[in-house]
């Protein structure tokens, strides 16, 4: 079975910059897609970004200009680093992945999933 940990979080200032990474492990796939979601407290999952196999980037209309996606696929790592965080950023971040080529932005479209990772960005 696929197994997805993301790691990276943890508590950070109003305008400060993390790196969350994803570690893929299991089940080799020829291609993946993987992408990036939130979810805060009394709030649905949403989407923040996601890569496809040829490096395709799609983003949130939120974190465009401030986050970036990025993959090595040698390593089986995908990272979201985050700059200029605010407070409403705060969540737990998941890190998913599916079996295709195209980048997806809907929880449904995602197999596997990671266990998350805190994010607390301060006033």
């Amino acid at each position: 079975q696929v197994q997805l940990v993301e790691s990276g979080g943890g508590l950070v200032q109003a305008g400060g910059s993390l790196r969350l990474s994803c570690a893929m492990s299991g089940r080799t796939f020829s291609s993946y897609a993987v992408g990036w979601f939130r979810q805060a407290p009394g709030k649905e999952r949403e989407f923040v970004a996601a890569i496809g196999w040829s490096s395709r980037t799609y983003y949130a209309d939120s974190v465009k200009g401030r986050f970036t996606i990025s993959r090595d696929n040698a390593k089986n790592m995908v990272y979201l680093q985050m700059n200029s965080l605010k407070p409403e950023d705060t969540a737990v971040y998941y890190c998913a992945l599916d079996p295709t080529i195209a980048p997806k932005r809907e929880v449904y479209e995602y197999d596997y999933w990671g266990q998350g990772t805190q994010v607390t960005v301060s006033s």
